[in-house]
């Protein structure tokens, strides 16, 4: 029987192939990065010029970038199959939303928002930010930063996140490292759903050994082949 329910989690390595590099492992960002410094509470309050500039650097990044064919893959998949599909993606990019995706849970932020720490409010932002940025909403500065879940903070959405993961039939993962939690438990709780789980990744992933079902290669091609596989019904279930 075709899954009704799908959930569908995404990380870095879907983009890797539209130019935007990963995060961890050989030759990912934080190798040229200091984490502490650029990706915490603790590091824009030390110095939030350094921050702004990495972030500003980055935005700018995403005017060159363009979806892929997994991308557009599961955009397909949102769009033709018959049930309920919700992709949580990780990546703070917009490249789902360019794809077609609609139903869609940017669990760590979104890098084209601003968020304002004075007020709280958030907005589309495409432009370099800096302390001296106003508020549009309350008219302060010194408070904008990129609208983005650093570490130590809690991912937005996640009761929303939970309950699709508790009723889903079928999980998939792809392009993740399956180190940084909470994404990295998403399996077990789909387990526990009794849904069946399947990683999509260009390697085996940390908790590799916790899915029913992997398939290995770059992400334009095996996303799209797995994606008709569902649409046509021959996918394997549990």
């Amino acid at each position: 029987m075709a899954a009704d329910r799908i959930v569908i989690l995404t990380g870095a390595g879907l983009s890797a192939e539209s130019g935007l590099g990963t995060f961890r492992g050989k030759g990912g960002l934080w190798d040229d990065y200091n984490l502490e410094e650029l990706a915490t509470p603790e590091g824009f309050a030390r110095n939030p010029t350094k921050v702004h500039d990495f972030y500003n650097m980055r935005r700018r990044w995403l005017a060159d970038v363009r979806p892929n064919a997994a991308h557009f893959a599961l955009a397909k998949l949102e769009r033709e199959h018959g049930g309920e599909v919700l992709t949580v993606t990780q990546n703070i990019d917009p490249l789902h939303e360019a794809a077609g995706s609609e139903t869609l849970i940017h669990m760590h932020g979104e890098l084209a928002r601003a968020l304002c720490a004075a007020c709280g409010a958030s907005r589309f932002w495409t432009e370099d930010l800096s302390l001296a940025t106003d508020c549009p909403a309350c008219g302060k500065s010194g408070y904008m930063r990129p609208d983005v879940v650093w570490f130590g903070e809690m991912p937005q959405e996640m009761e929303r996140i939970y309950a699709a993961l508790a009723r889903c039939d079928l999980f998939v993962s792809i392009g993740t490292s399956g180190t940084v939690y909470p994404a990295a438990g998403f399996v077990a709780e789909a387990q526990r759903a009794g849904a069946h789980t399947v990683e999509l990744n260009l390697d085996p992933s940390e908790g590799a050994s916790l899915f029913a079902e992997t398939h290995y290669g770059a992400a334009t091609e095996i996303v799209p082949a797995y994606v008709e596989t569902l649409l046509q019904g021959k996918a394997r279930r549990a």
